[in-house]
């Protein structure tokens, strides 16, 4: 039932119209998309305060969606960022280590083997010695007799020209045997003046007289050359 016209609202002629002929048309017209303003837009009124309150409220808290996607974005991205990074990084250490860990090992394989390779020259040497020792030690002098007394003296002598040689041929493989120390310094420590002191008080006169000669003998040569000079002028 058709309600009576209140000229105080607000009536849209162009959408009563268009409504008044799609009733016309009955059921066979095509279905059309039906649009559904809001109450407050097909009243015509304006919306009141509990309305924009409401769509307040959902605005505010599509805000706050808006502000929670944001902050799970920006902390996805976070992890990504770290997970970039120590993907970085294990990739540079990998690469250092591979390469240290390869020269270390080759550096101790050679050390080793050269290492392995003294051994076995110190013993074979250490056996060469214990037997020079106990050929030496198996001379008995005092068994010799008049007869034997020269093949006996070939023979002790033989055996420690042979230790001699073992020896000196482990010398020089091995600087220990030389009693070698360790290298000295290159800068050795400078001699405090004190023990300088006391050991000019420890020299006698005449010790200190050449050594002062020792010192100045350019000195004197140049002044004697100085003065042969003059003289031949």
């Amino acid at each position: 039932m058709a309600t009576e016209f209140d000229p105080s609202e607000f009536v849209d002629d162009d959408f009563q119209a268009g409504r008044t002929a799609g009733a016309a048309a009955g059921a066979n017209a095509p279905a059309t998309l039906m649009f559904n303003p809001p109450a407050a837009a097909e009243s015509g009124r304006a919306p009141t305060r509990e309305e924009l309150d409401a769509r307040a409220g959902d605005v505010q808290n599509k805000l706050a969606e808006l502000k929670r996607a944001q902050q799970e974005l920006e902390r996805e991205r976070g992890d990504l960022e770290e997970t970039r990074r120590r993907q970085a990084e294990f990739t540079r250490g990998r690469q250092e280590m591979e390469q240290h860990l390869t020269r270390g090992i080759g550096l101790l394989e050679e050390a080793e083997f050269a290492s392995r390779r003294d051994a076995e020259q110190m013993s074979k040497s250490l056996v060469d010695l214990r037997e020079a020792l106990l050929k030496i030690q198996a001379i008995h002098e005092e068994t010799w007799t008049k007869d034997n007394l020269n093949a006996e003296l070939t023979r002790a002598l033989t055996a420690i020209e042979n230790g001699r040689m073992e020896w000196n041929s482990a010398r020089l493989k091995f600087p220990v045997l030389s009693g070698a120390t360790a290298a000295p310094a290159e800068n050795p420590p400078a001699i405090p003046s004190q023990s300088l002191e006391n050991v000019l008080q420890q020299k006698s006169y005449a010790e200190l007289c050449k050594l002062g000669l020792a010192l100045t003998w350019p000195i004197v040569l140049a002044a004697i050359a100085i003065f042969l000079v003059l003289l031949r002028r």
